[in-house]
């Protein structure tokens, strides 16, 4: 059991670590270069390297269940609001679900949430995923 809260726990450190102390100050400093119609852009993209990152660390110290690992800090990260860090708010999702039942002014907001938050659990996934043990390669060769 120690093992699996060692990795959600250094993966909440390595997401919040990079969020706050990378991807802030380069969003930041670079903002007046890229202008302020590419800043979304380059917020998602820096929000998926960040998942990534952290899905890859959460793995890499459950490296027998590395895609488990991620997929249980993906499942902690579902309870959380990141306001102006990360792109994930689940809570927000859920209130646009309800409201896209009552008025489909909001379907359209809900199709993007929702491929945005897909994309972002995907990165976190890969991450993962990258992290588990290699596989001997076949050999002819005793």
């Amino acid at each position: 059991m120690t093992i699996w809260v060692r990795s959600i726990l250094l993966g909440w450190a390595t997401l919040l670590g990079i969020a706050y102390g990378v991807e802030g100050p380069l969003l930041r400093w670079t903002s007046p270069l890229i202008g302020a119609t590419w800043i979304a852009t380059a917020h998602l993209a820096l929000d998926c390297l960040t998942l990534a990152a952290a899905g890859f660390v959460a793995g890499r110290f459950n490296r027998s269940r590395a895609v488990l690992s991620g997929i249980v800090f993906a499942v902690t990260l579902c309870f959380w609001t990141f306001p102006a860090t990360v792109a994930l708010n689940i809570p927000w999702l859920l209130r646009l679900v309800w409201n896209s039942f009552h008025d489909s002014r909001f379907f359209d907001a809900l199709l993007t949430s929702a491929e945005t938050h897909a994309l972002l659990f995907g990165c976190l996934i890969a991450g993962a995923m990258l992290s588990r043990p290699r596989e001997k390669p076949v050999s002819i060769v005793k």
